[in-house]
């Protein structure tokens, strides 16, 4: 079977729940994890005679969302009707954009083998979310939560251009980096705050007009998008290649075998019945508030990446791992406000540090560790006083919550290289008189024996001999004859 003859089509929508205070159009708390039906009033329950009222936050956090993604922000917005039914939908409706999404266009850049390539959007619209069904709460029953009912979403709508499903994953961790980077929302797709939805089809390579397209809905990690792509683009494949037809439809992730199946025929738009929602009137969007709101932004991750390179004179990679989210960056730049070694400042935080918050559950933002105590490591071991190994090993778990001064710390616990020669010295006579066998081993060619000798020095003066000397004076006397 010939896969390389076709080329999939993807297109994504990503719905984002906006980490508001509120709902979109009621008082609820917006919160996750509460006992269910706890945060619901009667504006979420549709009673008759109830008016929504927007929020004006999460139009914010929409604007700032289209400004992070170069999208022309629309000036003139309206809420419409989608009608359906569904259980968990208490007004039979859900209120959204149609015509008037608030994000017109724009894109975002991923990296697919050290190239740039820039996703392109279609639009980003604001909508509420609908409640949640519970099938196996009670045997026979399906229980209803309406505390997500009303929650604000965005809907950041791709063109379908996206070409694999590593472009995708690609992608969505981009999304997932910038809603966290500029605060709208926390990007925890296992808690539903950040869902995907992927339109999938296939068509000769060369051909411009598009294959009939099945959507995977729900899909609730990137991992599984990935994995939902990749398992439907050679489902579709082999039905083209068996010259059987391709339906198109709806369809779900199995996440126990990483296939996807049926659930049901994809509606078309036209079966929503949109019409503007008359509870609530349009809305203007005026330069001014555009203007405050972009005020307001954060340096976003590409621009940071881009100073980290040409500023601070880090790799690519560096740079891109220190930007993967906003409070690492932030640290990086504070110490580097204190040590102009800055690749050091990088090995540190993308090795110990970063292995200490992963072993922690934490991330840059809550570490106690000072930026000027790391600076203080770091010019430790630049001045040979330490070598890095036992400054990670020993004193920094020492100084990560103290943040006492390095040096005292490091003299407290007799860490501090002896770069006296003569000690040096008299620790590699030790160590040669020792191992009589591998120094003429060594004499006789293997020179790999050095770091054997080299560790026994060090084991010899516990750590405190400085590596460079050691391997200057062990050098010296097995290359005499």
């Amino acid at each position: 079977m010939d896969y390389s003859k076709y080329e999939p089509v993807i297109g994504l929508e990503v719905h984002a729940q906006l980490q508001t205070k509120s709902k979109l159009f009621s008082g609820d708390a917006n919160r996750f994890g509460g006992h269910p039906n706890t945060q619901i009033n009667p504006i979420t329950l549709a009673h008759p005679g109830t008016l929504p009222k927007i929020n004006k936050k999460a139009i914010e956090y929409a604007i700032k969302m289209g400004l992070a993604c170069h999208c022309t922000i629309e000036t003139l917005n309206c809420f419409a009707r989608k009608n359906y039914f569904y259980p968990d939908l208490p007004k039979g409706y859900q209120i959204s954009q149609h015509t008037t999404p608030i994000c017109i266009g724009g894109y975002i850049p991923i990296l697919i083998v050290g190239t740039e390539k820039k996703i392109h959007l279609n639009r980003i619209h604001i909508e509420e979310d609908a409640g949640k069904s519970i099938h196996d709460a009670i045997d026979g029953f399906t229980c209803i939560d309406y505390n997500r009912a009303g929650t604000p979403l965005i809907e950041i709508v791709t063109e379908p251009c996206i070409q694999s499903a590593e472009e995708a994953f690609q992608y969505l961790t981009e999304i997932r980096k910038l809603v966290r980077w500029i605060d709208i929302c926390d990007g925890n797709m296992e808690e539903g705050s950040l869902r995907c939805d992927a339109n999938i089809s296939i068509r000769l390579k060369g051909e411009k007009q598009l294959g009939t397209k099945v959507e995977v809905k729900n899909l609730n990690s990137i991992r599984n998008v990935k994995k939902a792509i990749e398992y439907e683009v050679e489902r579709m494949i082999t039905l083209a290649e068996n010259r059987e037809p391709i339906v198109q439809q709806t369809r779900s992730f199995d996440a126990t075998n990483d296939t996807t199946f049926a659930i049901r025929e994809k509606e078309e738009a036209n079966d929503y019945r949109y019409f503007p929602d008359p509870d609530l009137v349009p809305f203007f969007i005026n330069q001014s508030t555009i203007e405050a709101i972009q005020k307001t932004m954060p340096a976003l991750p590409n621009t940071l990446e881009q100073k980290l390179q040409h500023e601070y004179g880090l790799s690519a990679y560096d740079a891109h791992q220190l930007c993967d989210d906003k409070h690492t960056a932030a640290f990086f730049e504070a110490t580097a406000t204190h040590t102009r070694h800055f690749k050091a400042i990088a090995n540190w935080m993308l090795g110990p540090l970063k292995q200490y918050l992963n072993e922690q559950g934490h991330d840059f933002n809550q570490l106690s560790l000072l930026p000027k105590t790391l600076a203080g490591i770091i010019q430790l071991v630049a001045d040979g006083k330490l070598n890095f190994s036992t400054a990670a090993t020993k004193l920094l778990p020492a100084l990560i919550t103290t943040n006492e001064d390095p040096i005292i710390t490091a003299e407290k616990l007799n860490l501090i290289q002896v770069s006296d020669n003569n000690a040096v010295l008299e620790w590699v006579h030790q160590v040669i008189t020792a191992m009589p066998e591998k120094v003429a081993e060594y004499k006789k060619g293997k020179k790999g024996l050095m770091g054997l000798f080299v560790g026994e020095v060090k084991k010899l003066s516990k750590g405190k001999a400085d590596p460079k000397i050691t391997t200057t004076v062990l050098e010296k006397i097995l290359n005499e004859k």
